[in-house]
């Protein structure tokens, strides 16, 4: 049994731990509440703006193929993995990195061994794991969590957009964790460019006339709903980190509270052994005595 000084030192340990992961859970706390309230916000805009989108889109010709929803034979990809920039915050990480690879390897196996995908990474830790794999990263933003505004988000979107209509890559897909609540969110792959246009074919097209024409409010509509889309997915992101975080530090700390009766329990147990141990020596040398 280890000694009362070393059992001692680990409950110190133990507990300082505690208060450092206690901490954290209330500094995570505090952020999801915040990152919340922005993904709450920006989902119901998100989806009307899509509404408005799918209604505008019943106008055009079934044919229609602008610059960022023309579907060409996919020859390169571009992946972009979004994870986060500290760690602490359980699987979160591995778990959405796993997904982009298992993403690859269920539909683009064929182009991975040609070496015909890459990655755009957002977050440190989704570097860092890239760099592990044979891939090739084109490049990062993980400076965007220091200050996530739609601001910033635009410069990685419009970015994105580019390399798409200058026929770098032929599809871009986002995978990223989908906030659900502060334990649960889901990984999620979505695509974002070639953009599906939902074009009905109705017996009678929207009865709204456009001023200027459909074709030009299409050219303003999907860039805005591009941005919005992938800043949509960064907050997401950004809240289920928090989460995860806030979800890892509480069982850190109820963990730490477990270890810390149980370390408590073996000091007693140690100090009894060895206040019993001390009585049985006085008691032979007592005895010893008396004989």
């Amino acid at each position: 049994m280890a000694g009362l000084k070393d059992i001692r030192n680990r409950i110190t340990s133990v507990k300082s731990t505690r208060q450092i992961t206690s901490a954290m859970k209330m500094v995570s706390a505090a952020k999801l509440k915040k990152a919340q309230d922005r993904v709450v916000q920006i989902r119901p805009y998100a989806m009307k703006l899509r509404e408005v989108l799918t209604e505008v889109s019943s106008g055009l010709n079934k044919d229609h193929a602008g610059v960022y929803n023309e579907n060409r034979k996919t020859e390169n990809v571009l992946i972009v993995l979004m994870a986060s920039n500290r760690g602490l915050c359980g699987a979160f990480n591995s778990n959405i990195c796993k997904k982009s690879l298992q993403h690859i390897t269920d539909n683009y196996s064929a182009l991975a061994e040609q070496h015909k995908i890459k990655f755009y990474c957002i977050g440190k830790k989704a570097v860092d794991f890239i760099k592990k794999t044979e891939f090739e990263i084109l490049d990062s933003s993980n400076e965007i969590f220091d200050n996530l505004s739609f601001a910033n988000t635009n410069i990685i979107a419009t970015k994105l957009m580019k390399l798409f209509t200058d026929k770098s890559f032929d599809r871009i897909d986002i995978v990223y964790n989908s906030f659900k609540n502060a334990a649960i969110h889901e990984q999620r792959v979505e695509k974002f460019l070639p953009m599906a246009l939902e074009i009905e074919e109705r017996a009678n097209p929207s009865e709204y006339i456009f001023e200027p024409g459909i074709d030009k409010i299409m050219e303003e509509m999907i860039p805005k709903s591009l941005k919005i889309q992938l800043f949509r997915s960064i907050l997401d992101s950004n809240a289920a980190e928090h989460g995860a975080r806030m979800t890892a530090m509480h069982q850190a700390t109820d963990n730490a509270t477990e270890l810390i009766k149980d370390l408590t329990l073996m000091y007693n147990k140690a100090r009894q052994a060895a206040i019993t141990g001390e009585i049985l020596e006085i008691t032979s040398g007592a005895n010893a005595l008396k004989g």
